[in-house]
């Protein structure tokens, strides 16, 4: 059974911190599921509403919202992957590239996040780096939902037909397609880095 919807604190609501062992046990465990993996059923409505509205309590340095998120699902979607698919045939790399939308057409549900930098003295980079939390935290609600996500790009990610078809502006980019549904089967844990060659304490 799938969690119920929940309700958005108020503007204002004091929101303190609690220490959730289980979220500690949840984010070790994380994994991403297969894409090509990916079957009905999918988020409903209402359950995409959330996933959403907790993907955007990102942070996000100045309280700009540098990102904006368009939904691919259904009939819709089809279409969608058709169109990139005769944008495929054109490309130099047409076999690779068509094949490549396998990963695209078999999720029922995919969320693809823009990012969406705003003027002024925010630098862009870190508004970029928040639509990049916006996919994290999207994939994470999902998972923690009981769906199966992966985050990826790929050349229909950069194409810049692909870009009009979806209706980016000047200085948007696409962060990610994020794809959501019922994992066929459970992902098996893959190779991590050596925590030991990655952290060092900085001394005087």
């Amino acid at each position: 059974m799938k969690p119920p919807r929940l309700d958005p604190p108020l503007f204002g609501d004091p929101l303190g911190v609690v220490a959730s062992p289980e979220t500690l046990r949840f984010l070790a465990r994380r994994r991403s599921a297969s894409a090509l993996g990916l079957t009905a059923p999918a988020p409903s409505g209402s359950e995409l509403e959330t996933l959403l509205r907790i993907a955007a309590r990102a942070p996000d340095h100045g309280k700009l919202a540098p990102w904006r998120f368009v939904t691919l699902a259904g009939e819709d979607k089809s279409s969608f992957v058709s169109r990139l698919d005769q944008i495929a045939a054109r490309r130099p790399d047409a076999d690779t590239a068509r094949t490549r939308l396998a990963k695209l057409a078999a999720p029922p549900l995919s969320v693809v996040v823009i990012s969406s930098p705003k003027p002024g003295k925010i630098p862009d980079w870190e508004q970029t780096l928040s639509a990049g939390a916006v996919c994290f935290g999207l994939i994470l609600a999902a998972q923690a939902m009981g769906y199966g996500a992966n985050w990826i790009t790929d050349w229909y990610a950069y194409d810049p037909q692909v870009l009009s078809l979806l209706g980016l502006d000047s200085g948007e980019r696409v962060c990610g397609f994020v794809h959501i549904g019922t994992a066929a089967e459970a992902p098996l844990e893959r190779a991590r880095p050596d925590m030991g060659a990655i952290v060092t304490q900085w001394r005087p």
